[in-house]
């Protein structure tokens, strides 16, 4: 390489170097943001600490009690004339005392008002005394808890808050995924669970259960018993032996002297001849 081309690539790069040392261009300026149409609101102040409510806000935690097996019954509303029934008679009073006093609970056969309506047009119901009303809805009410697997199992006639007995009897039993109930007038089904919690069992059945004791024709007295006989003195006579039938021979022995008589008078003729 000649001085002469050394010299121009010198003058060269100087030249550049000169170019890059001078301060850059200013940058171009963004344009304004234009103003929003609304101002934003302030922020909303942060919300007051919780505060803990004042006694009286509080709700007090009462005991629980007995289940108000009325209250659900009209809560299902299909049994007013059971419930109305089970009012009139305080039978209510008894089921609180029974589930308050025993643990064995109880189990209820709720009749529906369409089961009730054909008694009542027949004036069957009406025709009760108060006591045997109460004894029909005592008929309903078995004093202990069943469930609905427990049916099968049971021993037969069950005991009712009405009592047992033959004119009281009341019969479960299960069939083809049914339980059949019995009481020797009716004969019915459970056709649904009303409710169950482990001590309390209502069952819906669409028949009233009548016992015979109420409205089976009662069987007629006995016979009293014939009078004794007594004496003239006015004391009572002993009862006699049976009588024995005896063949009255009195006649036949007269006859029989007759004869000896006769024989005798004509063999003392002929003697004296």
């Amino acid at each position: 390489m000649n001085f002469l081309s050394f010299s121009f690539l010198l003058i060269t790069f100087l030249s550049f170097t000169n170019i890059q040392a001078q301060s850059p261009a200013a940058a171009p300026t963004k344009p304004k943001a234009k103003p929003p149409a609304h101002p934003p609101s302030p922020p909303s102040p942060p919300p007051p600490a919780a505060t803990a409510p004042s006694p009286a806000m509080v709700p007090i935690q009462t005991s629980k009690g007995p289940l108000n097996v009325v209250k659900v019954l009209q809560k299902a509303g299909h049994f007013q004339f059971f419930v109305r029934l089970i009012k009139s008679t305080q039978e209510d009073i008894q089921l609180f005392s029974q589930l308050n006093d025993s643990s064995d609970g109880v189990t209820i056969f709720a009749p529906t008002d369409g089961a009730f309506s054909s008694i009542i047009k027949s004036g069957t119901l009406n025709s009760l005394s108060d006591q045997e009303k109460i004894k029909l809805v005592q008929f309903h009410i078995i004093p202990k808890f069943l469930s609905t697997s427990q049916f099968q199992y049971v021993s037969n006639p069950l005991k009712t808050l009405a009592g047992a007995g033959a004119r009281l009897a009341f019969n479960v039993t299960t069939s083809d995924n049914l339980v059949n109930v019995t009481t020797g007038l009716t004969r019915t089904y459970v056709s649904g669970v009303v409710y169950t919690d482990g001590k309390v069992g209502i069952y819906q059945v669409d028949k009233v259960l009548l016992p015979m004791d109420l409205f089976a024709p009662k069987p007629p007295a006995p016979a009293p018993a014939p009078a004794k006989p007594k004496k003239e003195d006015g004391g009572e006579e002993a009862a006699a032996s049976p009588a024995v039938v005896t063949k009255d021979t009195s006649g036949a022995v007269r006859r029989n002297d007759l004869v000896i008589l006769s024989v005798i008078g004509m063999m003392g003729a002929i003697l004296f001849m």
